[in-house]
């Protein structure tokens, strides 16, 4: 077990969990969950050419605006030091088509804007464009930092040594996990599988709906350098706040991740963004 326990140890990153609706009596700058982002003047709102499940017509379609943090507020928090440390990091998904990010053509359903504070920035109306429904109302935001591990379906992919996985379960929950919580950075509270791994693949162009048009021995040839190269960005779960209620599938979760070389040079364009549900 202890042999376990240091290899789970090692696996450690930082985590800037976040409690959606929770007032905090700390002002985390301009920090916040829905409501209008803040932009520069020339902003132009995001759309998605797609269909919908209620709707066959392909249009385009505005993301809808899911947060924003603010780096310099939150630089504290952020020990492994990965974001940039000024300016304002604005996240978009298309809700709508709800798309699940294993087709290729899933590029553009999400978008990752950082607003490096070269340029004031003022609150952006809606699109009229923009359904009633999508228009995600503001919640404060309490943010902490907290550590997190690798769970199995990373964790077996860094060792793959099939035989550790006795006592995993015990020793991952003993060190705490990963939180299950929305979380900017950190590692992924999964719900069905590795996703590094269907980041890389679909971004080189790989349809992945279908279990048999995936690659084998490509796959096998990047999965764990996928670990490395692909970084949990920000995680959403499912959550019902009073009356508002923001689910993912099943009581899912959005994950948005990024190439950890594009991490480190603050390069937002190529964030992938995954759906996964029970």
């Amino acid at each position: 077990m202890n042999q376990l326990l240091n290899l789970i140890k090692a696996t450690r990153r930082n985590m800037i969990k976040l409690e959606i609706g929770k007032p905090s009596s700390i002002v985390w700058g301009r920090t916040r969950f829905g409501g209008h982002p803040d932009v520069p003047a020339d902003f132009v709102w995001p759309t998605f050419e797609c269909d919908t499940f209620y709707d066959e017509v392909v249009r385009p379609r505005p993301l809808a605006f899911l947060a924003q943090f603010d780096c310099g507020a939150l630089a504290f928090q952020d020990t492994d030091g990965l974001l940039p440390r000024t300016g304002i990091l604005s996240f978009f998904y298309e809700l709508d088509s709800a798309r699940w990010g294993y087709d290729p053509n899933d590029a553009g359903c999400a978008r990752v804007y950082w607003f490096d504070g070269s340029e004031p920035l003022a609150p952006a109306d809606f699109p009229d464009e923009l359904e009633e429904e999508f228009r995600i109302p503001r919640l404060p935001v309490q943010v902490q930092s907290a550590a997190s591990f690798a769970d199995w379906a990373d964790f077996s992919m860094l060792e793959n040594n099939p035989e550790i996985s006795e006592g995993y379960v015990e020793a991952y929950e003993a060190l705490g996990g990963s939180g299950n919580c929305s979380k900017l950075l950190g590692w992924p509270d999964i719900v069905q599988d590795n996703m590094t791994l269907e980041c890389e693949l679909v971004t080189r162009g790989y349809y992945l709906g279908d279990g048999s048009c995936r690659p084998k021995e490509l796959a096998e040839k990047l999965a764990c350098p996928s670990i490395d190269g692909w970084r949990l960005l920000f995680q959403l779960k499912s959550f019902t706040f009073d009356d508002f209620d923001l689910t993912f599938g099943d009581e899912g979760a959005l994950y948005f991740y990024i190439p950890t070389q594009d991490l480190r040079a603050h390069r937002f364009d190529r964030v992938w963004t995954i759906l996964q549900s029970e």
